[in-house]
């Protein structure tokens, strides 16, 4: 009897959780699953959702986007035509808490602070609209930024409310995409910087048998994009119309500038939150798997590639490949309504045996090419090595240097410990970025330059000039102005440890 009410009260147990376990297992296979899931912890960003019941068949159907991920993954023809109900409120609550809290407001006015009191209260509202089609995009407000070149590049600013709905797409379509791009396409991935494109490309110079440097660069690229290619480019991984409506939405919505709305059928809005993931599905099939394919199919020395956004270096063995390819490059991106800057596209004669190879035919030192921020040379380390060095390009330079003489000239007469406190700020990030090896020359002008714009800055608050003199300015900029030293690793060693192995992929 009390075995029978045992059995009884554990059977009941099982039934309020929920979950009910039958006590024998059926004599028969085990279920195939209709998706793989990958046996790991599942992403942070990933935990609020929740994993879905099991249906009649016994089958189990996607565990939300870790269930997306392994299908994208495992198969990579699958066209997902059901998306947007991953779009819940739990991830437009964590997308809105992934914007950058300090970005100028858009057409609205709107800015993230003031959007955070009314959170709450407009998650639902925004959430239905969006399953509903009623949900609109508004104009981005399109400024202009200055460039070192001193063009001016134009800058879209999304409303905050457009940039929340972009935030949770992305997210949606990452974890798509993250499964689809090559390992040699650094800008703007999860997990990938601006440092691992550049220790990618000095480890293949180094490693390899590269002898040329196809320094390429897209001109006008963010705003030549053509809207209808792009979308038949996404509708190879997505076939949901309902994501496929929203992004038409906003490359079509257009920008607001002097008061007066422009309609775009090309281009995306440089600034806006899925911009970055636009450009990266576009050049992955109008550029990435051209250039793979034809690494595979054409063997004719080494090949390397790394590419943040529309910045690219190539590098080849034999001239004759590389001028090839530059040929074939021009012709293949001008298919997608692509043109290469005519001024920022060179092929260079670069690599461990430039040097020699250009002596002996009585030419001058190899020419650098310019990367990221940084220009890089051939050079010799103390033992007469080969040595790829890497300096902060001048004119990189003498722009953070204008642009820190006009903060300081705004911030006359502030406080001089709230801008020393500032320009601390300052002088580390840039020795956060340019801290490599070989650059310690240009790190030590960077801080003594900020230090004489900021001595004559407070020379200028006295009408005579006479109020501050260097003997009294030295302690205080030895308080504020850290000396600047190397903070990153050489490239080879750090690539090998980031990527598990030696060599470029």
């Amino acid at each position: 009897m009390k075995e029978r009410t045992r059995r009884i009260d554990a059977e009941a147990n099982r039934e309020s959780d929920g979950v009910i376990v039958p006590e024998k297992q059926p004599n028969r296979e085990t279920p195939v699953l209709t998706e793989a899931v990958e046996v790991r912890t599942p992403a942070k960003r990933n935990a609020g959702e929740e994993a879905t019941n099991r249906i009649q068949s016994r089958n189990m159907v996607s565990f939300g986007l870790e269930g997306v991920r392994t299908r994208a993954k495992t198969d990579k023809t699958c066209c997902f035509t059901a998306l947007l109900h991953h779009i819940t409120p739990e991830l437009l609550r964590q997308s809105f808490y992934e914007l950058n809290r300090k970005a100028a407001p858009g057409i609205d006015g709107v800015t993230w602070q003031a959007y955070e009191e009314q959170f709450e209260e407009r998650l639902q509202t925004l959430h239905t609209e969006i399953h509903k089609g009623s949900y609109r995009a508004k104009p981005v407000l399109r400024t202009y930024i200055p460039k070192a070149d001193g063009h001016k590049r134009p800058l879209g600013i999304t409303a905050i409310e457009d940039k929340l709905v972009q935030q949770a797409i992305v997210n949606v379509l990452t974890v798509i995409y993250e499964t689809e791009f090559y390992g040699f396409s650094y800008g703007y991935r999860p997990g990938r910087s601006q440092h691992g494109a550049l220790d990618a490309l000095a480890t293949a110079i180094l490693t390899r048998k590269i002898n040329w440097i196809l320094d390429a660069d897209l001109q006008g690229f963010f705003d030549s994009i053509p809207h209808e290619r792009l979308l038949e480019f996404i509708r190879k991984r997505v076939g949901d119309k309902r994501i496929l409506r929203l992004i038409s939405k906003w490359l079509k919505t257009g920008y607001s500038e002097d008061g007066r709305i422009y309609r775009q059928t090309v281009g995306t809005p440089q600034g806006s939150v899925i911009s970055p993931l636009l450009a990266n599905i576009y050049l992955h099939y109008a550029l990435d798997e051209w250039v793979e394919n034809e690494r595979r199919t054409r063997p004719n020395g080494e090949v390397i590639i790394v590419r943040y956004a529309d910045d690219m270096v190539l590098g080849f063995q034999y001239k004759n490949e590389a001028e090839r390819y530059l040929a074939a490059l021009k012709e293949q991106l001008s298919g997608h309504g692509l043109t290469l800057h005519p001024e920022k596209t060179c092929l260079k004669e670069f690599g461990r045996y430039a040097a020699e190879g250009r002596k002996k035919r009585g030419e001058g030192k190899p020419e650098g090419f310019d990367f990221l921020g940084f220009t890089h040379l051939c050079s010799k380390n103390r033992k007469g090595g080969y040595f790829l060095r890497r300096k902060t390009i001048s004119k990189r330079l003498r722009q953070t240097i204008r642009e820190v003489k006009d903060a300081l000239r705004k911030r006359m007469h502030a406080p001089i410990k709230q801008t020393g406190i500032w320009l601390k700020s300052v002088v580390l990030g840039y020795g956060q970025y340019f801290g490599v090896p070989g650059n310690i020359k240009a790190l030590k002008s960077f801080r003594d330059l900020v230090a004489k714009a900021w001595y004559w800055s407070l020379r200028r608050r006295s009408q005579k000039g006479t109020a501050m003199t260097w003997q009294r300015f030295t302690p205080i900029v030895n308080t504020y102005l850290p000396r600047l030293r190397l903070c990153h690793d050489f490239p080879e060693v750090r690539f090998a440890i980031t990527q598990g192995r030696s060599r470029m992929r």
